[in-house]
């Protein structure tokens, strides 16, 4: 029997599923990069009820939900544009997250989050829009890349004691047609 595969919007009912998703796939992808204090205490902070619970009831954010069989294996958040770059404007969009389980990647639903994100932060039309990213994460370099997004800067992503070498990409408003 094939899974069956969904995205959904993130509702605030949905607060403990998007914290413990969000947290299990950080940890799948970059737990082993962090001391343990470290990766702890930014757990707690980022993807506690309450961090998610803010991002879910602010208007200016949106989550999805990928689900297989009714259980999330993966998410995406979307918003204003809050990283540190020069040229970020008012309006300009950002992809703040999309992670999957490693069992719900290379499927396509990565591609289909990631659309579905985009699709949000242009529904009144094209803007530019951003996208932090680490330095190190070349398969997601190329996947961005695939949709038009260009390397423009860099920051650091703390996380307690550790900083990582970010890139920011940026795509210009694309016209439709």
């Amino acid at each position: 029997m094939s899974a069956n595969f969904a995205i959904r919007r993130a509702t605030p009912a949905d607060t403990a599923v998007l914290a413990d998703i969000s947290a299990r796939c950080f940890v799948v992808t970059f737990g082993d990069s962090y001391p343990p204090i470290d990766l702890t205490g930014f757990l707690a902070e980022t993807y506690s009820h309450e961090a998610i619970g803010a991002l879910l009831a602010n208007p200016a954010c949106a989550a999805w939900l990928l689900e297989r069989d009714g259980v999330a294996v993966g998410h995406a958040l979307a918003g204003a544009c809050g990283l540190p770059h020069a040229d970020v404007a008012p309006g300009d969009g950002e992809l703040k997250r999309l992670y999957l389980l490693p069992e719900a990647q290379n499927g396509g639903w990565g591609g289909r989050l990631f659309e579905t994100a985009l699709a949000w932060l242009e529904r009144d039309g094209p803007r530019t829009l951003w996208i932090g990213v680490w330095s190190e994460n070349y398969g997601a370099q190329r996947f961005y890349g695939r949709y038009g997004f260009e390397k423009v800067g860099h920051y650091e992503f703390i996380v307690g004691d550790t900083r990582d070498h970010e890139f920011i990409l940026r795509r210009a408003a694309v016209a439709a047609g």
